[in-house]
């Protein structure tokens, strides 16, 4: 099958397949031939193309990484260089794809979750300066829900990054997205600090959207700070906080067919 059928193929599936379908059709065929659709799939104006794209980099940038290291490591290279001012590009769905494949492959995990967690510092002084603070509020979406999709999986490595007092300072953002992100990531983290300030949004009731167990959910900013505050205190009370379903009450819009 020639790129610009597979192209096409790709493009279906992932506007119109459930990912069972979609997975199969990407084990289906050489990497090198599905990288660059999901790439421009990113920024797609479709929810479910976006959501499926990152998905797709998930499920073939890992076996990349266990057959061929460098060329997965290439593929994480691009990301960081679409977050870069110096790309001419925004990169959209870069954080999300990043940590969508960290979430399945150790190796990267450890070579690319520190450029990950770069995205929320500042830079410090001269002889500290590691951070690449994103400040653009879509691209902050992305990387609160990559940090939280690694903390689903590999909560205790995310534990040791002390990640908590960065989280929080999305709190005070005027983004209703970014904040019930940060909430649900601390939620998972059981930042039990953090807990006065999640408890001020019980009653903020405004409705966002969040990408979770392969599902587009609608769920209120007071649903995510309720579902965190429940996990901080199991955690507080010797119970594992963590092991709860991190799913809250809402509604689904994509599902896996």
């Amino acid at each position: 099958m020639s790129r610009r059928a597979v192209k096409k193929e790709l493009l279906i599936a992932l506007e119109q397949s459930g990912l069972k379908d979609l997975f199969r059709f990407l084990d289906n065929h050489p990497p090198h031939l599905l990288l660059n659709s999901l790439f421009i799939a990113l920024c797609n104006p479709l929810e479910q193309v976006r959501w499926h794209a990152v998905c797709g980099f998930g499920r073939i940038v890992p076996v990349m990484a266990d057959k061929d290291p460098e060329s997965a490591r290439i593929v994480m290279r691009r990301f960081l260089w679409s977050l870069n001012d110096e790309s001419g590009g925004i990169g959209w769905g870069s954080p999300e794809a990043m940590a969508e494949i960290m979430f399945h492959s150790a190796l990267l995990r450890r070579e690319y979750l520190h450029m990950l967690v770069s995205y929320m510092h500042e830079d410090g002084v001269e002889l500290y300066q590691d951070g690449n603070y994103l400040e653009h509020p879509l691209l902050q979406r992305g990387l609160l829900w990559g940090i939280g999709r690694l903390c689903q999986g590999h909560t205790s490595e995310m534990v040791d990054r002390h990640l908590v007092d960065d989280i929080v300072a999305y709190l005070s953002s005027s983004d209703h997205q970014v904040v019930g992100l940060a909430i649900w990531c601390l939620g998972i983290l059981g930042g039990s600090a953090a807990a006065g300030k999640i408890a001020s949004f019980l009653d903020h009731h405004v409705e966002i959207q969040l990408f979770l167990d392969y599902t587009s959910q609608t769920v209120t900013v007071a649903q995510l700070a309720e579902g965190g505050l429940a996990r901080i205190r199991a955690a507080e009370m010797g119970g594992d906080g963590c092991a709860q379903s991190h799913r809250p009450i809402a509604r689904s819009r994509i599902r896996d067919d």
